[in-house]
Parts: structure tokens; C-alpha cells; sequence
């Protein structure tokens, strides 16, 4: 329960800054305003949002539950999680995050949080090569190394 309880704490604070306080700021920034009308645009954002946003509490569970861990770099899992959304490629997370970024970028029909949305994968892909892959690989070795070279890091493997 307390490995709950703190994998929570941090995507409360992830999500609050990264997908909530900076995207507002974006679009704040950009002038972007809550849409007047009501149409297929905010219908499919409000999708992909959704879509999102559950993909990444999907991970944050089989982090707790698969990993014994957390999403944290801080504390990260103590088993390799490459089960749920992590079967189909390494960093669903990261997508997932990105997805509901996106689906509020369409709703509103803003390209200023397009370019949010890139410049935040861009960023966690450098992340991901510089710490991330580097840090698994010394914590799971073979078994890490294996997991690659089946589970593609953005996109599946056929």
C-alpha cells in the first residue's frame, strides 16, 4: 500500500506540472482560449485525452504491481516491467503522457501545444537514451538487453 501511495504521490506531481501547469502556461502564452462551440474537434481530443491518460495510469500500476516500484528515477522498479502496456513498446508512458498533451491540443486546436507535445517527446527520448536505457541495462543486464531486442522503444516490432 505504501508503494502505492508514493508511485501516486509522483504521478500527481509529474502530471500536475509537466501534462497540467506548463501545457495552461502554453496555451495561456499563445492566447488560446475555451472554444465557443462544441465539435468533433473537442470530441476527439477529449478522446485521445482519455486514451491517454489511461495508458499512462495503466503503466504506473504495473510499476507498483509487476515492478515493485515506482515511476520515479528515484525509485525505480525493483523487477524488469515488461508486462500490460510494456509488452508492446518499452516507454508507454511517455506516450501516453504525450496522447492526453495532444488530445488537449486538438480539443483546443492549438499548434502551440503541438510544438509542447514534440518538444516533450524530444526531451524524454534524450532522457531516455542518456539515463534511463543506460540505468536499466546496469540494474537488469541480459534480461534488459533481451527485453530490447524484442519490445521496440517508441514504436512495436512486428
Amino acid at each position: 500500500m505504501f508503494l502505492l501511495a508514493r508511485a501516486l504521490t509522483y504521478a500527481t506531481l509529474f502530471v500536475g506540472f509537466v501534462l497540467v501547469f506548463l501545457p495552461a502556461r502554453v496555451l495561456n502564452a499563445a492566447g488560446v482560449r475555451w472554444p465557443d462551440a462544441f465539435g468533433v474537434w473537442q470530441v476527439a481530443g477529449m478522446v485521445l485525452g482519455i486514451a491517454g491518460a489511461a495508458v499512462a495510469v495503466s503503466c504506473i500500476l504495473t510499476f507498483v504491481f509487476v515492478g515493485r516500484g515506482t515511476p520515479a528515477p528515484f525509485d525505480p522498479p525493483r523487477r524488469l516491467v515488461a508486462q500490460g502496456p510494456y509488452r508492446f513498446v518499452r516507454n508507454p508512458m511517455y506516450i501516453g503522457a504525450a496522447a492526453a498533451v495532444l488530445g488537449a491540443a486538438v480539443f483546443y486546436r492549438s499548434l502551440a501545444l503541438f510544438g509542447y507535445v514534440v518538444a516533450f517527446l524530444l526531451v524524454m527520448h534524450v532522457f531516455i537514451r542518456v539515463f534511463e536505457e543506460p540505468t536499466l541495462r546496469r540494474m537488469f543486464g541480459e534480461e534488459y538487453d533481451s527485453y530490447c531486442q524484442h519490445v521496440g522503444r517508441w514504436w512495436p516490432h512486428r
